[in-house]
C-alpha cells in the first residue's frame, strides 16, 4: 500500500500518571487493551494492543531511587489476531493463545518483576505460567539517568505482542542529569522507530509463511520479518515542527528485526550523549549512527542555523544487517521529517556539555570468569531455519551460572550471516571488542582461529550497554558484572523471530 510521506504530525506518547503517591513508593495501575489506532490520515483506523489502550504506551518517567510498584493488568481478547504458530516452544496448542508479561527492558529488576517469559498470565489472571509469582511488580529505579523501555516478553509470542503496539518508554531522572542544563521540556523528545506493513484495508500485515519455507505448517513462524513502511511513534513517516534550537530526542529502535542506520538530509552533525545504559563520558560528534532492535541512543540536534529549512531522518541498512537488502529510497529509507519552522519560543539556554559523566571502565584483571558462546544456526525437524545459543534450546539445562558480585567475559562467536543483538536481563555490559575468525575451522573442530587483530567497540558503543551488536564472523567480547540481585533470568538475541524461536537461553545468579 502507498502511503504519502510527511502528512502527519509526529505524536508525543503521554507521561503516565500514578494511582497513588506516597512518601516512600508510587503506585501505577496500567491495563493493556484492544483498541483502535490511526496510524496514517489515508489509512483506515488500524487495531492494534496498547498498554492504556494507546501506542506507544504511555511514557513512564521515575526518579533515581524512587520505589516503584506497577500492576500490568491484561484485558486483551483471548484469540491473537496476528497469525500464531503454534509448534514455537510456549505457545502449543495447550497453551491459552494471547498471554502477557511485561519486562522492563536494561531495569536492575528483582527476579519476580523482570517478566520472566514463563511468568506469563491472561486476562484477569484466569490463567498463568509456571514461573508467573505475583501481581504486582516493583522497580527499585537503582540506576542513574537513562532510558530505558518496557515491553511484552511471553515466551513463543513476543515478536506478535509488540508488534501489535505493547511497547512503551521508561526514562529515569536524576539531580546530575537536570544539573547538565540539556534540552528538556518539550525540547526532548523520544522516539520509537519501527517498521510495519498493512492491508488495504488498514489492518496490520504479518507473515503467515516466509517465502522459503520447507514445511507444510500455517502458520508458521518467519526467519525474521521487515515491513514496508516506517513508522515513529505510532505515526507513518510523520513531520515534527521545530524551532531553531537545540532538542534531545530519546531514539529506540523497537522494531522485529530491522537494523537502522540513521543519518540527516541535507548531511548535518548529531551529537551523541548517551548509549542503552546512561551518559557517555563526552560527547561525539556523528553523522551516522546504527541501531540494532533494542538499542537505544541519545542524541542531540542543533537546528540553531537550520531556521526555514526541512531536514529528513534516513535510514540505509539493510534488511537482513548487515549483508541484506538495501532499503528503498522512497519507503524503508526514509523515517521523519523536521520542519525548522517554529519561531523562538524563548531564549535557547540549553548546552552540549563538554563533560557528561565519569564511566568506570572494567578491566580483564577483574574477571573471575571466562565463557565462550557460539551464535550458531540449523535446521528444525520441520527444515525450517532455527537459531542457537551455544547449541541449545529454551528447556536445555542451565549453563550459565554467574555468582553474584563477580565479573565474566562472555565471548560471542557468531557463525551465521546475521548480526545478533544481544541482549542481557539485569545487567549492563560494557563492550572489550570484536575479531575476526575462521568460521569453516571452528565449525569443524570447535576452536577459534583468529584472522585479524582486536577491533576495538564502535564510538557510539563506548559506554554502558544491555544490547550488544556481535557481526557475523566475529567474536564480540563484552565484560559483564552480575550484582544485585540473585535469581532466574534470561539472555537471548533481541531479533523477535529468532528470541521466540529458541535463540533465548535462561541463566541463573547465583549467591556468592
Amino acid at each position: 500500500m502507498k502511503l504519502k510521506k510527511f502528512i502527519d504530525p509526529l505524536p508525543i506518547p503521554r507521561v503516565l500518571k500514578p494511582q497513588m503517591k506516597a512518601k516512600d513508593y508510587t503506585y501505577y495501575e496500567v491495563v493493556m487493551n484492544e483498541a483502535i489506532h490511526q496510524f496514517h490520515s489515508d489509512l483506515a483506523p488500524t487495531m492494534i494492543w496498547g498498554y492504556e489502550g494507546i501506542y506507544p504506551g504511555p511514557t513512564v518517567e521515575a526518579e533515581m531511587g524512587e520505589r516503584v510498584y506497577f500492576k500490568w493488568k491484561n484485558h486483551l481478547p483471548s484469540r491473537h489476531f496476528l497469525p500464531l504458530d503454534k509448534t514455537v516452544h510456549g505457545a502449543h496448542p495447550d497453551t491459552p493463545e494471547v498471554r502477557t508479561v511485561v519486562h522492563l527492558h536494561g531495569g536492575r529488576t528483582e527476579p519476580d518483576s523482570d517478566g520472566y517469559p514463563d511468568a506469563w498470565f491472561t486476562s484477569s489472571y484466569k490463567e498463568t505460567g509456571p514461573l508467573f509469582r505475583k501481581k504486582i511488580y516493583e522497580y527499585s529505579n537503582l540506576q542513574s539517568s537513562r532510558c530505558l523501555w518496557y515491553h511484552d516478553h511471553a515466551i513463543g509470542i513476543t515478536r506478535l505482542n509488540i508488534y501489535a503496539g505493547l511497547a512503551g518508554f521508561y526514562l529515569i531522572r536524576d539531580s546530575f542529569e537536570k544539573s547538565l542544563n540539556l534540552p528538556s521540556g518539550q525540547f526532548e523528545i523520544p522516539l520509537m522507530i519501527q517498521d510495519k506493513s498493512f492491508l488495504e484495508d488498514g489492518a496490520l500485515f504479518y507473515p503467515d509463511v516466509s517465502k522459503d519455507n520447507p514445511s507444510k505448517i500455517k502458520p508458521s513462524i518467519v526467519p525474521e520479518f521487515f515491513g514496508d513502511t516506517i513508522v515513529v511513534n505510532g505515526k507513518v513517516w510523520p513531520f515534527l515542527e521545530v524551532e531553531p534550537r537545540c532538542y534531545r530526542f530519546r531514539v529506540l529502535n523497537a522494531s522485529n528485526s530491522r537494523f537502522f542506520r540513521l543519518y540527516l538530509e541535507p548531511y548535518q552533525y548529531m551529537y551523541q550523549i548517551g548509549t542503552d545504559s546512561g551518559f557517555m563520558e563526552k560527547p561525539i560528534s556523528i553523522q551516522t549512527i546504527t541501531l540494532a532492535p533494542a538499542e537505544r541512543a541519545d542524541i542531540i540536534v542543533d537546528f540553531s542555523n537550520s531556521a526555514g529549512k526541512t531536514i529528513n531522518l534516513k535510514n540505509n541498512a539493510p534488511a537482513g544487517f548487515p549483508s541484506g537488502k538495501p532499503p528503498e529510497p522512497e519507503t524503508t529509507g526514509s523515517v521523519m521529517q523536521f520542519r525548522v519552522t517554529k519561531p523562538l519560543s524563548e531564549k535557547n539556554h540549553s548546552v552540549i556539555p563538554p563533560v557528561l559523566s565519569k564511566i568506570h571502565w572494567l578491566t580483564e584483571q577483574s574477571v573471575n570468569d571466562v565463557r565462550y558462546l557460539e551464535l550458531g544456526e540449523t535446521k528444525d525437524q520441520f527444515g525450517r531455519k532455527l537459531m542457537l545459543l551455544d547449541n541449545k534450546k529454551w528447556d536445555s539445562p542451565i549453563s550459565e551460572n554467574p555468582i553474584a558480585g563477580t565479573v565474566e567475559i562472555w565471548n560471542l562467536i557468531n557463525t551465521t550471516q546475521d548480526d545478533h543483538p544481544i541482549h542481557l536481563h539485569l545487567v549492563q555490559f560494557q563492550i572489550l571488542d570484536r575479531r575476526p575468525f575462521d568460521v569453516k575451522n571452528f565449525k569443524n573442530t570447535g576452536k577459534i582461529k583468529y584472522t585479524g587483530s582486536p577491533i576495538s567497540p564502535k564510538r557510539q558503543e563506548k559506554g554502558w550497554k544491555d544490547v550488544a551488536q556481535s557481526p557475523p564472523g566475529m567474536v564480540t567480547r563484552i565484560i559483564v558484572p552480575f550484582f544485585p540481585y540473585t535469581g532466574l533470568y534470561v539472555w537471548h538475541c533481541h531479533m523477535l523471530e529468532h528470541e521466540d524461536y529458541e535463540m533465548m537461553r535462561p541463566y541463573q545468579v547465583l549467591p556468592p
